[in-house]
Formats: C-alpha cells, sequence, structure tokens
C-alpha cells in the first residue's frame, strides 16, 4: 500500500504517485504509515501461513491414503 525510500536521515514516503518526506508529516500520517505497515506485514505472514496449511493439508491427505490402503472401503 505505501513505499518507503531507504534513507534513514529523510525517508521518503511514495503513495499515490506522490513522494512525502515521512519527517515533515504530521504525527497522525506517521501514525497511520505505521499502521499501513503492520496491517501489510500481518497479510504477508497471514498469507505464509495459509500456504504452510496447504502444505500440510496435503501432507495429511497423503498419510491417510497411505494408511487406508491396508483397509476395506466399504463400496
Amino acid at each position: 500500500m505505501t513505499e518507503q525510500v531507504k534513507d534513514t536521515t529523510n525517508p521518503i514516503l511514495n503513495f499515490n504517485g506522490k513522494k512525502y518526506e515521512i519527517n515533515s508529516l504530521s504525527d497522525k500520517a506517521k501514525t497511520l504509515i505505521r499502521a499501513s505497515q503492520a496491517a501489510d506485514n500481518q497479510k504477508r505472514l497471514a498469507d505464509e501461513n495459509l500456504e504452510l496449511l496447504k502444505i500440510a493439508s496435503q501432507a495429511i491427505s497423503s498419510k491417510l491414503v497411505k494408511e487406508l490402503e491396508s483397509h476395506e472401503s466399504v463400496e
């Protein structure tokens, strides 16, 4: 959502095609930038967790297939 240019002395926010010096923004704007970054980080973490759950589900299904090979189905 937001992109920051890496300059620790005077960081720049690139947002909606415009650039802003973060140090000159209001405290409210800085808080919103941090909130946006936190939301982006949480989304990235959730996406990674979802991928892990997909892999785990596939592994469990594979183990179940092997386990059921020794059992007769009713149909």
